[in-house]
């Protein structure tokens, strides 16, 4: 494993790639923003510049459509493609459209055995769906800025009977650990799951993952798999991490996301996505 470290002279894999077109995957929460969900002037300028390069820059993330827009728009993406929702929704950029975007790709299942199952296990957690219209449907009035609409109350029965393109699960009972064992002894089937950095739980389709909708995008563009980068610093960002050509970790990262990432930056609070980003130019 590398350790990048900003200094003048780049190593042979940060050197700037000028004959290939990179196809670039950079999670949000922890990578691009912090956790307040600020964006430092310096990982804003170097992500503006490699999209003014013409690299393919993906936002790859868990956040909902109308919570990734900001980040799109922040970083000067108008065109190519950006992965909500760890991968449950893709979008096509384009300027030409009324919207600016059109979803491509929407993987929909039914979340009512996994939420029967977590409930029983898990009866005091909270509990949001993103159905395959866009809306939040949530209990407990849940609301988290990754959903980026204000969610709906209603009871369990009405999400249950809904269509899901997302859930969410969170437990200010828990630390993450019990949670994760909580999770493990459901022995959730059907679907795909990750742990955060809380006590808190996202699903999705079965077989799901950001790193399944960038394999899509990548045969989409033709792009080959050395020259695919992917920076990210959650457990959901492990799938994407392996699939790249160069999966980087951000310095925070917990430890099984090291283990799996071809390299280390720093830390977001140290502008460690700009290093890479910069090495890219």
């Amino acid at each position: 494993m590398t350790i990048l470290t900003d200094t003048p002279v780049a190593g042979i894999d940060d050197q700037p790639n000028n004959t290939n077109k990179l196809m670039v995957a950079l999670d949000v929460d922890g990578t691009l923003v912090d956790h307040d969900g600020h964006m430092s002037p310096g990982v804003r300028s170097a992500a503006q510049a490699v999209v003014a390069r013409g690299h393919d820059v993906m936002i790859a993330t868990g956040r909902s459509l109308n919570a990734t827009l900001p980040i799109i728009q922040q970083i000067g993406l108008e065109r190519g493609y950006a992965v909500c929702c760890n991968g449950g929704v893709t979008l096509r950029l384009d300027p030409t459209l009324d919207s600016g975007y059109e979803i491509i790709h929407k993987a929909t299942f039914d979340p009512a055995p996994a939420l029967k199952a977590l409930r029983e296990r898990l009866p005091n957690a909270k509990y949001a769906l993103e159905d395959e219209d866009g809306n939040f449907l949530s209990t407990e009035r849940f609301q988290d800025a990754s959903f980026g609409v204000e969610s709906i109350g209603v009871d369990f029965q009405t999400m249950l009977d809904a269509t899901a393109v997302r859930v969410v699960v969170f437990s200010s009972e828990n630390t993450s650990e019990e949670f994760n064992q909580a999770i493990h002894h459901i022995g959730l089937s059907g679907v795909t799951y990750s742990v955060g950095w809380t006590a808190w739980l996202d699903i999705a389709a079965e077989g799901v993952t950001k790193a399944s909708a960038l394999e899509t995008l990548r045969k989409k563009l033709g792009t080959d798999q050395a020259n695919t980068i992917a920076v990210g610093d959650g457990r959901n960002d492990i799938e994407m991490l392996t699939w790249a050509g160069r999966g980087v970790a951000m310095g925070q990262a917990p430890d099984e996301v090291l283990a799996v990432a071809d390299e280390v930056t720093a830390s977001v609070l140290d502008d460690g996505a700009a290093l890479v980003l910069r090495g890219l130019l």
